[in-house]
């Protein structure tokens, strides 16, 4: 019986329309060419020569790839797109007219093949097939190695998940600039009606070059929507962000879905990460650039959590309650600004069991700690999960008292939330309520931000609690006696006339730099006192 190889020359020999003798040393340089195609690219897989046509795992990959060359998703290949593919799978360009010889292929042999003068879905598959039916199979495994597969068609591991990346302890990880500008041309190219959101149907056409649907409907509630519940342009590039920050792993397998290493022309999805420095640097340096900060969110049961990270989505208590339970998450990511920067917080709902608290409940750049203020019995918890986990910490901690629309009750422990701050050298408690009649206010979500970038500052103007002595000067620089005083002393002097005499007067100069030198040393006095009391 013919071995399988035997049946392999055969094929070949047969195939060049020659004999082969190792004799007479004929046909032996084409033989081995054969056969090393057939090892190197096998018909098999991508072809049926029994029904004349690509099998679907491949008409599979090569849809894919069609789709993701199609640069701005109009269902055709157009000149400039054709010769990127054409570079980046074989390293050269098409000449115009060899562009033009390959259409007139197309449209002599299938018809909708090409449609604007450029290349549908309908004409790339048949030409891989002609190439495939011409023994020019290399052709078409060359494309679908490029572009990440196996020998089974399949995406290969290495691809998807590139060994490069490594990530050390207390560094966290962020998506580039450059990848920021990839994921927002894939944005712009599927939001084809440009109302800076993603219908169902255009976020699942964004997927359609994964093997399944990433995104569940949680993601809903984890990012900013329009009021349809549509994600938008920012709440797209949110849960980018936070796939990055929370699983880099799967960030670059969704990449790689993508095809970023290839339209970016990069050698792998790695070189979308920024892996940030060690945190212990920063608090050193005291500053720091990344640009994703954490804040885990503790607070008892029925506290205003899940309100409390909702609220930062834009959402007042209305549009909370008709959200599904089964669909809550328990993360919210948005942006915040910063002395003018664009930055992104991270919450995450901490489930309120005290004594299973993980590694990764406690590692965060802030703490923030929701009590209900007409609850007695709620800010205990937060009293506790303070003491135990976070008191000798350098994580900053702020203390929210939620459904402050609600009548405030005195609450049941031997501190009052206010003296607790005090005593801990936290700021006072931050009174909210996301039961508005429009957005929340989203001033806490900045304070937040600004004391997760600067740990080591003692940002004393976040007091809003109108007790202590910093809002009572507050109140009094801003009251209406100052003011009117304030703008006296404008008037007076600037409606006085200076005269040439004046200016050349000792006196009068003298008198100016008094005056000058009181109001900065009542400014320089006032400053200290601001910083002292707290």
């Amino acid at each position: 019986m013919e071995s399988a190889s035997q049946h392999l020359l055969l094929l070949f020999c047969g195939r060049n329309r020659g004999e082969c003798s190792a004799k007479n040393l004929k046909n032996i340089s084409e033989l081995f060419y054969y056969a090393q195609k057939a090892v190197l690219h096998p018909t098999g897989p991508l072809y049926c020569p029994e029904e004349k046509r690509m099998k679907p795992a491949c008409i599979k990959a090569l849809t894919r790839i069609f789709k993701v060359s199609d640069l701005d998703n109009d269902g055709i290949l157009n000149d400039n797109e054709l010769n990127f593919f054409q570079r980046t799978c074989f390293n050269a360009p098409l000449a115009s007219q060899a562009l033009e010889d390959v259409k007139n292929v197309v449209r002599k042999n299938v018809i909708d093949g090409v449609c604007d003068n450029g290349l549908t879905l309908k004409g790339f598959l048949f030409l891989h097939t002609l190439f495939i039916q011409r023994g020019r199979h290399e052709t078409t495994w060359t494309v679908l190695r490029r572009f990440g597969y196996d020998d089974d068609l399949e995406l290969h591991q290495d691809y998807l998940f590139p060994l490069t990346l490594k990530v050390p302890p207390d560094c966290t990880t962020e998506l580039n600039h450059n990848a920021y500008l990839f994921l927002q041309s894939v944005f712009d190219k599927h939001d084809k009606d440009r109302d800076c959101a993603l219908s169902p149907e255009e976020l699942k056409d964004l997927f359609d070059v994964f093997p399944y649907m990433p995104w569940g409907l949680d993601v809903n509630n984890t990012v900013c929507t329009n009021d349809e519940g549509w994600i938008t342009n920012q709440g797209y590039l949110s849960q980018w962000t936070l796939t990055t920050y929370l699983d880099v792993q799967r960030c670059l397998e969704y990449l790689g879905y993508l095809g970023y290493s290839i339209i970016s022309e990069q050698e792998s999805q790695a070189a979308a990460i920024t892996v940030t420095r060690d945190k212990k640097i920063d608090l050193q340096k005291k500053q720091t650039q990344r640009s994703v900060f954490r804040c885990n969110v503790f607070g008892d049961s029925g506290s205003g959590k899940s309100g409390f990270l909702q609220a930062f989505l834009g959402r007042n208590l209305t549009r909370q309650n008709i959200v599904s339970e089964e669909h809550m998450s328990y993360y919210a990511i948005s942006t915040a600004y910063v002395y003018g920067q664009e930055k992104y917080l991270l919450l995450h709902e901490v489930f309120p069991d005290f004594d299973v608290l993980s590694d990764a409940d406690m590692a965060c750049d802030i703490v923030c700690l929701v009590y209900d203020a007409s609850n007695p019995h709620s800010f205990e918890y937060c009293a506790r999960v303070f003491k135990q986990y976070f008191m000798d910490t350098k994580t900053p901690c702020m203390m929210i008292a939620a459904k402050s629309d609600l009548q405030e009750t005195k609450q049941l422990y031997a501190l009052t939330p206010l003296e607790f701050c005090r005593k801990h050298k936290m700021p006072p408690p931050q009174a909210f309520t996301c039961n508005t009649a429009g957005a929340p206010c989203k001033d806490i979500y900045t304070k937040l931000t600004t004391m997760a970038m600067h740990p080591h500052a003692r940002l004393r103007c976040m007091c809003t609690c109108n007790r202590c002595t910093f809002c009572h000067l507050q109140n009094f620089i801003n009251s209406e006696l100052v003011q009117t005083v304030k703008a006296k002393l404008y008037t007076a002097i600037l409606s006085r006339h200076v005269t040439q005499a004046d200016l050349k007067s000792s006196a009068f100069w003298l008198r100016v730099s008094v005056g000058a030198t009181v109001f900065a040393v009542l400014g320089f006095a006032m400053y200290r006192v601001l910083l002292k009391q707290r």
